[in-house]
């Protein structure tokens, strides 16, 4: 039995309604910024519980292009962010101008609000918290401090679509705030997209002109801007996907509800949970144990898609050597990317196959492996 992480072959197998309304594009010929994507901002921002959401070229761009909207440029001070994300996160940080901070996260993969209040400077402008694997980081303490030292705050929605914090959806509490549309992702298009969400209503001008170089009209440019637009037919796609998003997250919690009921009792394994405060959607089903190479293998020599997600922290990566880390300077960082292990939680997996993933899971822990 294959069990994969890889899920878009069933998630696309009837996409008759997608391909209709892709064939009336091609008929208008309206590929760039067409009524399409105006649809879906406004469904998206509705998902998110804000004003506005403006669809962009991929997730990195949904970074760098909200960090311009908050006033990023060229050294213009220090952005706290965590040592445990994709590289995009501090990529994005780093091309727009700023230098990036690293603190260490908590129990839950999450920055550690208490060593964000510890790494504050003079030079700190902003906060980058990441919802990592879609479990929404303790914004009630996040947005305390950034309001207690006049910073800025982007959350790095990446993983967190329809991920809930006291009620209220992630991507809802930054100033601007930053989804991918990566096709594993959750919510995801037929190649690449993102999008950025906020509140402010200046703000969501300035990316609306940000995105399609600057432009206020089509001969007059205010500003030398970027191209990075929603493309119309992925729009289209992401539309779809998006009035899913309440089964689709309700079949991956409800399938990491069966794991964690089903492997509880394993003592070397770490099992995700949700904090009090928080629902996540699980865009990773992510436990930890100190055996995870050997459990990796073993995984996958019996047919599960099982991954790593991530297995060297930022600080380590040979693109930061200028910031001037070392190992050991996030312990805890460190400790995750170490012991992290993936499973497939996707909508499409199959009680038996829950099943089967036990039933590896606790032979590999018996007493005569």
């Amino acid at each position: 039995m294959s069990i994969s992480h890889n899920y878009l072959p069933q998630q696309f197998a009837n996409s008759d309604e997608i391909w209709n309304a892709i064939r009336a594009i091609v008929a208008r010929g309206d590929f760039t910024l067409g009524a399409e994507v105006a649809a879906f901002e406004e469904e998206f921002a509705a998902m998110c519980g804000v004003k506005h959401a403006i669809g962009v070229g991929n997730g990195t761009d949904a970074l760098f292009l909200a960090l311009k909207a908050l006033g990023v440029t060229h050294n213009s001070g220090e952005v706290i962010t965590t040592p445990y994300s994709f590289y995009a996160t501090t990529a994005a940080i780093c091309n727009a101008g700023a230098t990036p901070v690293f603190v260490d996260v908590g129990n839950d993969a999450n920055i550690a609000p208490n060593l964000v209040e510890d790494a504050i400077t003079p030079r700190t402008i902003g906060i980058v918290p990441v919802h990592w694997a879609g479990k929404p980081c303790n914004m009630a303490a996040l947005v305390s401090i950034a309001e207690r030292y006049d910073l800025w705050l982007l959350e790095d929605c990446a993983h967190a679509p329809y991920s809930m914090y006291h009620g209220n959806r992630c991507g809802s509490f930054g100033d601007v705030n930053a989804f991918s549309l990566h096709p594993l992702k959750n919510v995801n298009v037929w190649g690449d997209g993102g999008v950025i969400t906020t509140n402010s209503g200046e703000k969501a001008a300035y990316l609306r002109k940000i995105r399609n170089h600057g432009m206020v009209d089509r001969n007059t440019v205010e500003f030398w801007g970027y191209n990075s637009r929603l493309d119309t037919v992925q729009a289209v796609v992401a539309s779809h996907v998006l009035r899913n998003i309440e089964r689709i997250t309700a079949a991956r919690r409800a399938n990491a509800a069966y794991l964690n009921a089903a492997l509880e009792d394993i003592g070397p394994l770490q099992l995700p949970t949700d904090a009090e405060f928080s629902e996540q959607n699980y865009y990773l089903y992510s436990l930890h144990t100190t055996r995870r190479d050997e459990m990796l293998a073993y995984l996958v020599s019996h047919g599960v898609d099982a991954k790593v997600h991530y297995p060297k922290p930022l600080h380590l990566q040979p693109a930061a050597k200028s910031l001037g880390y070392q190992k050991g300077d996030f312990p805890n960082a460190e400790w995750c990317a170490n012991t992290t292990l993936s499973l497939p939680v996707h909508e499409f997996i199959t009680q038996e196959q829950l099943e089967r993933m036990v039933f590896l899971i606790r032979e590999f822990f018996s007493p005569e492996q």
